[in-house]
């Protein structure tokens, strides 16, 4: 098991390995993308126009995929190894929660309307689904917490540096993590017409859809979306009730996930924490631009889709993914 931890720790398991991180070069506007080989740090330096495709490429992935049900983190990650990137550098994990922040205002700019009449229409009201989300998003905490607590200390035993991110990278483990998420969807896509006719949301079924969801954050692939939307709808939610709900914890859980990986690029022993910082800032920026435009296409195919009753067609695609990224780590990827 030690073995195993000191491998994941190293990426010894992923033969194509890079370590990127982000350098701050004469100018702002000459931020360069470094791409430094895991045995050798010699620099191999990008210049600024093709870092910023490669941050468009990557937030158009996450854009379209983080609002849809297939793990937009999964699709990221296959995106960022195809381009010679590691996704468990600090640097690409600031990037990848800047991307979540750009889909987040998406999610407030298309639900605004409905959520203003549900959640705003009165002091009670108001005052009620507060304290559904606050439920929710506290179980979250709890359970997703200690389960990367958990995981760090079982499996990263004896690795004094090893971080809950150092998985994810590593294809193997986000194949099951897409297939499992699959199965879920194609279960509650069985229930869909029950779903469609489904109560509003009590303290309950809201446990529920936080306690999903804290067993979501330290797997890459289990979607967040997928798995509580889904638990929501098995739960007896209303889908489109499940649906606003889940991206309304979406939205509360960002910040924070945008806090630790800011000061995780901070600690990061490789690189100068404010430097690294401030030469991040600008492409994770632009990113969560193009990421929120993409997240509003996304989300209205998501929302016509769970209207038309194809929900199931997620879980499908899910399965194939999930046997297309085991393909991919097969190959060395």
């Amino acid at each position: 098991m030690r073995r195993l931890a000191a491998a994941l720790v190293r990426g010894s398991l992923q033969p194509r390995l890079y370590t990127s991180i982000y350098v701050s070069a004469s100018s702002a506007a000459d931020t360069t993308f470094t791409k430094l080989p895991a045995q050798s740090r010699a620099p191999i330096l990008y210049n600024s126009a093709v870092t910023l495709i490669k941050v468009a490429i990557l937030a158009i992935i996450q854009g379209l995929a983080e609002l849809l049900p297939v793990s937009s983190s999964a699709h990221v990650i296959i995106a960022e190894k195809l381009l010679g990137l590691d996704p468990s550098s600090p640097a690409m994990t600031l990037l990848l929660v800047m991307l979540h922040t750009g889909t987040m205002f998406a999610v407030i700019v298309y639900f605004w309307k409905d959520w203003r009449a549900t959640y705003f229409d009165s002091v009670p009201a108001f005052k009620r689904a507060a304290a559904l989300i606050i439920f929710a998003t506290a179980l979250t905490g709890v359970i997703g917490l200690a389960l990367m607590k958990l995981i760090e200390k079982t499996i990263f035993a004896g690795s004094p540096h090893a971080e809950i991110e150092n998985l994810f990278s590593h294809l193997e483990l986000i194949a099951p993590a897409l297939a499992a998420v699959g199965i879920l969807i194609l279960v509650s896509g069985m229930h869909e017409e029950r779903a469609s006719n489904g109560s509003d949301l009590n303290f309950g079924q809201a446990g529920i859809i936080g306690a999903v969801q804290g067993l979501c954050l330290p797997f890459r692939g289990f979607s967040r979306s997928g798995a509580t939307i889904s638990a929501g709808m098995l739960a007896g939610v209303a889908k489109a009730r499940a649906e606003a709900f889940s991206f309304a914890l979406a939205v509360v859980l960002t910040p924070p996930v945008v806090a630790r990986e800011a000061l995780r690029l901070i600690r990061a022993e490789r690189i100068e924490g404010t430097a690294a910082l401030a030469s991040a800032a600008f492409p994770s920026l632009l990113g969560a631009v193009f990421a929120f435009f993409a997240g509003l296409l996304a989300l209205k195919w998501l929302s016509r889709w769970l209207q038309t009753g194809r929900w199931y067609f997620f879980g499908i695609y899910c399965l194939f993914a999930a046997a297309a990224v085991f393909y991919l780590h097969i190959r060395g990827y």
